[in-house]
C-alpha cells in the first residue's frame, strides 16, 4: 500500500467532506438531503482522485549516495 500518498489523501476527502457539508447546510438549504449526500459523496470521491494522481509516489527517485573516491588523491 502506499502509505505516504494515503497521508495526504485522506486528510483532503475529509476536509472536503466537512467542507461540503458546511456549505450545504449554511448556505444551500434548498437541496433536499437525497442530492445533498449525493454531491457531497461525489465532491469528496473526487478531490481524493484528485489527490491521489497529484502527490507524491512512494518509488520516486531518491537522491544517489554521496560518491566514494573523489578526492584529488584517487585520480593520480
Amino acid at each position: 500500500m502506499e502509505k505516504r500518498r494515503f497521508k495526504f489523501v485522506i486528510p483532503s476527502m475529509v476536509i472536503v467532506c466537512v467542507g461540503a457539508i458546511m456549505m450545504l447546510k449554511n448556505y444551500f438549504q434548498e437541496v433536499s438531503t437525497r442530492d445533498g449526500v449525493l454531491l457531497v459523496v461525489i465532491a469528496t470521491l473526487f478531490s481524493g482522485f484528485i489527490a491521489y494522481i497529484l502527490f507524491p509516489h512512494d518509488d520516486e527517485k531518491k537522491p544517489d549516495p554521496k560518491p566514494v573516491g573523489t578526492k584529488k588523491k584517487d585520480f593520480k
